[in-house]
């Protein structure tokens, strides 16, 4: 019978997996070598205890090679959980909380692995008694915009984040966005809403910039066709000011995204970057919001609002931003804590 062959790969990992009759773990284990071998082989073994299947004639044994291992276990233990449960009925999740990582199944914490291999227990409940604790970090995206929040929960999850956004906070004053820059828009909303919750919370300003406008709509994207503005609204306005520019070449324009990280008492994270395209002559797809149905996306001939999320992922503006800030996060971290 021919195996289904598992693959897990990003920027820090690559991990390969099938089902046999015996559990293995084989690759390449970096410096430490047979310690880190050791150590995962008994992580893998654990949680294959944990889900109660057995080694045996029906091939339900995770076999693991990995071919890059790099950072923290939490790639090995979502890659684990993920090929359990293709053989099992109950679900397990993966989570960070305070630097530790746990394994869950509903409410029950099947595995809990420090970092460094301790941690006190105010590191990791926090202060005080009789407490509640909510497991699992969450970043507070400042935004209303659920489209905008689809994004980012997609890159953050990945991380073992969890993603709310500022519909959830209703009793929260909107940040006036009074700042000449995109930077200092950011800034404004991540630093104030980050002090009145003491929340970890990320703020982007994004726009379009269209060089045949001198950078407009720029900082004013959102709110061009007055205050009364909508997505249509915007995109008509900025049709029309583009009507008498014929060539293709002379409608180059670049999204841009600012992304600023704010934590209490911590110096802000700040990562920027653009996608170049131009200006369509007319709306076309239905997926996305702002200008995604007027961005032609570089020589594509394709809208932004024609891509799917996935695709829109792997290249947009705030998808750059965010690989950025996937490299300078943990090290932000590490440095505040």
């Amino acid at each position: 019978m021919k195996q289904e062959i598992l693959e897990y790969k990003d920027q820090q990992n690559w991990f390969v997996g099938q089902f046999g009759e015996k559990l293995e773990l084989s690759g390449f284990f970096g410096k430490q070598g047979g310690f880190e071998r050791t150590r995962l082989a008994s992580l893998l073994e654990k949680l294959y205890a944990l889900s109660g299947l057995e080694e045996g004639d029906d091939p339900c044994a995770p076999q693991i090679h990995l071919i890059q291992k790099d950072g923290d276990d939490f790639a090995f233990l979502s890659f684990v959980v993920e090929m359990l449960q293709t053989r099992m009925d109950q679900q397990w999740s993966v989570r960070r909380h305070r630097g530790a990582l746990l394994v869950l199944a509903g409410d029950r914490v099947l595995h809990l692995e420090l970092p460094d291999g301790e941690m006190t227990i105010e590191q990791l409940f926090g202060q005080g008694t009789g407490q509640q604790y909510d497991f699992g970090e969450t970043i507070l995206i400042a935004t209303k915009n659920e489209g905008k929040t689809k994004e980012f929960r997609a890159f953050f999850e990945r991380l073992g984040y969890q993603v709310e956004n500022l519909n959830q906070y209703p009793e929260l004053s909107d940040v006036e966005e009074t700042g000449m820059t995109f930077e200092e828009n950011a800034r404004l909303k991540a630093e104030t809403i980050s002090n009145e919750t003491g929340k970890i919370v990320l703020a982007d300003d994004s726009g379009l910039k269209v060089d045949a406008l001198g950078g407009l709509p720029g900082v004013w994207s959102a709110r061009f066709s007055g205050p009364q503005a909508t997505d249509a609204k915007n995109n008509a306005k900025l049709l029309h000011e583009l009507a008498m520019v014929f060539e293709t070449e002379k409608r180059s324009a670049q999204f841009h995204c600012t992304l600023v990280v704010a934590c209490p008492g911590r110096d802000s994270l700040v990562v920027e970057a653009d996608w170049p395209g131009y200006i369509a002559t007319a709306p076309k797809g239905d997926n996305g919001f702002g200008y995604d149905p007027i961005f032609l996306v570089g020589e594509t001939g394709r809208t932004s609002a024609e891509l799917t999320v996935t695709e829109k992922n792997q290249q947009s503006h705030r998808a750059k931003a965010l690989e950025k800030l996937m490299e300078e996060f943990p090290k932000w971290q590490a440095q505040q804590n």
